[in-house]
């Protein structure tokens, strides 16, 4: 985990030099501090020499001046390390997301995802930053105040070594009990995220069932569950910094007792004595900027670990080593003998099923919710992959194909259409980004939504809400059309595109979907039987088998499920 959290300090290595250079100086600067003050009152001040003591006074005020600015220096642009490595920590955390499957993402809450790309990230940039910086500047400061001590009394050096012992033990023994107190705490944070994020993308479920008060209570649930956590960490956080402070005083007082008897047998002068002191609060400030350094990386190392969990995720559907790029394909579909269950579930949704759809065929796949429709043809575009069988397109195995190449010559509009909360143009041209303004226009004409463009105010530049809230569910279904018009896709697949909507709003997309399919190969799912009277052909699907095929008429002609089915869609 150490080398892979190192390799991020590699492209900001010049940042990275001008940190620790920096605290080398402030380092350097701050020891000779004690020096100049022994010197002036073991010289200057004894000889009555002012001028030797003004000018001593006058060099401690630029030490403490170059201090500051080094201070400037690890500061700004130790943060500025912190902050870059934290955005290419979140740039490489994004990207791997992006790689994963839908298996992943079916058993993962958003509300976590967020929590480690933002405030898990967050807290290891700090770590990022502090970690050279800290450690740099107190291992200079006790390697060279121990040595100037040893040069200005080597038994009162030896004496000041005696309570460092203690104070490593006792982070020894709160190590592994601070990071385990911040694990979760941040697993606590993720709950949080997870529950607001529920209720805030459900507030109209919330409103409208008058559940606000239920609502409050699971949140407080998890609040409560998030404070406990917190107070346990503060609990043990507390016992640490007392326990490092108790040690702190005690590690002054044993110097300034050895000091005394030291003095006493005149063995040492109060000018060293005053010299050494001011080098154990050298020695004190590294112990307790170290201290402080181990709560802050037990919090790093956590965070860093949530990191680590996610980029050591594989996803499950990758390609080949020897996937082909087509460049173009005809459409023609076969099943053969797939079988599928979901990773989440027991049960097979898919059983032994084989059918064949010749392109530009338009073909609808019926049954009863449950029957396996959505399933079947999320393995079109491997979203999923069968654990038996194979799936050929133009001849194909789907998995010798590139996943880049299988997709973008599939064309897909669900019933629960997602927009980004941008604009109208952004969430078209989402089909195809390069897209010039007349074939974006051409799009929205094709897909019966230009004319509600022109009635915006913005136009194509009118803000659609969150998950496309400020448009009707017919207006987000000819969004997603206009998308697939752009995209020319060769395969388009209708799941339940129609199943909710109004008459007028299902007549304007039924006209868009008409010109959209034409001379593609079709594969349309529909709860209403009637609107899927034009198709080629008809697979009914029941319990994951492929139950009935044939053409409308004659699949009617047969009274069996499908006229069951056809029967009780027209009452």
């Amino acid at each position: 985990m150490l080398k892979r959290f190192l390799a991020y300090y590699r492209p900001h290595g010049l940042l990275l030099g001008i940190d620790l250079g920096a605290a080398l100086a402030r380092a350097g600067l701050t020891l000779c501090i004690p020096l100049l003050t022994t010197r002036m009152l073991e010289e200057a001040l004894p000889a009555r020499d002012v001028d030797a003591t003004i000018r001593t006074i006058a060099a401690l005020f630029a030490l403490a001046a170059g201090v500051a600015v080094f201070t400037y220096v690890n500061t700004r642009w130790g943060h500025i390390l912190g902050v870059r490595m934290e955005t290419d920590m979140r740039q490489d955390l994004f990207g791997h997301l992006q790689k994963l499957s839908f298996h992943y993402f079916d058993k993962t809450k958003t509300g976590h995802i967020m929590s480690r790309i933002s405030n898990d990230l967050f807290t290891i940039a700090e770590v990022a930053h502090h970690a050279p910086e800290d450690l740099f500047i107190s291992f200079c400061l006790l390697i060279g105040s121990f040595t100037l001590m040893l040069r200005f009394n080597t038994t009162l050096a030896l004496v000041a070594l005696v309570p460092v012992a203690p104070m490593i033990v006792w982070g020894a023994i709160f190590r592994k009990r601070m990071r385990a107190g911040f694990r979760r705490v941040r697993k606590r944070i993720a709950d949080i995220n997870s529950q607001v994020e529920n209720s805030i993308q459900g507030i109209r479920e919330v409103k409208s069932y008058t559940n606000e008060d239920y609502e409050i209570e699971r949140f407080d649930g998890v609040n409560r569950e998030f404070r406990f956590a917190k107070e346990g960490m503060y609990g043990i956080m507390a016992a640490f910094h007392s326990g490092m402070r108790f040690l702190s005083e005690a590690y002054f007082l044993v110097v300034l007792g050895g000091g005394a008897v030291l003095m006493h047998f005149e063995r040492m002068t109060l000018p060293v004595l005053v010299g050494f002191i001011m080098y154990v609060r050298f020695l004190i400030r590294p112990i307790e900027r170290l201290v402080n350094f181990v709560e802050q990386y037990q919090q790093g190392a956590a965070s860093f670990e949530r990191f680590t969990e996610i980029m050591d995720i594989e996803p499950d559907i990758v390609d080949r080593p020897d996937a082909v790029h087509v460049d173009a394909l005809q459409g023609r579909i076969a099943f053969e003998n797939v079988s599928f269950q979901y990773l989440s579930s027991p049960d097979r949704v898919l059983q032994d099923v084989s059918l064949t759809i010749e392109p530009g065929m338009t073909v609808a796949l019926v049954g009863e919710s449950g029957a396996g429709k959505s399933s079947l043809v999320s393995l079109i575009p491997r979203f999923y992959e069968p654990q038996e069988g194979r799936i050929l397109i133009d001849g194909h195995d789907v998995m010798d194909l590139t996943q880049r190449t299988l997709r973008r010559h599939i064309g897909l509009v669900q019933q629960n259409v997602f927009l980004f909360d941008s604009s109208l143009r952004d969430n078209i041209l989402f089909g195809k980004p390069d897209a010039d303004e007349n074939e974006l226009i051409q799009a929205a004409k094709d897909a019966n939504i230009y004319a509600l463009v022109q009635s915006l105010p913005g136009g194509f530049d009118s803000r659609v809400g969150e998950h496309g809230v400020k448009l009707s569910g017919g207006e987000r279904q000819r969004v997603s059309i206009a998308r697939c018009f752009l995209k020319k896709p060769s395969i388009l697949i209708f799941d339940e595109a129609t199943s909710s909507l109004d008459t007028e709003s299902e007549q304007l997309i039924q006209q868009s979907m008409e010109k959209l399919r034409r001379g593609l190969t079709t594969i349309v799912i529909a709860h209403r039987l009637s609107t899927v009277k034009k198709a080629d052909y008809t697979y009914v699907m029941r319990r994951g088998r492929i139950e009935e095929e044939g053409r409308h008429e004659a699949l009617l002609e047969r009274k069996g499920y499908y006229w069951e089915l056809y029967t009780k869609s027209m009452f």
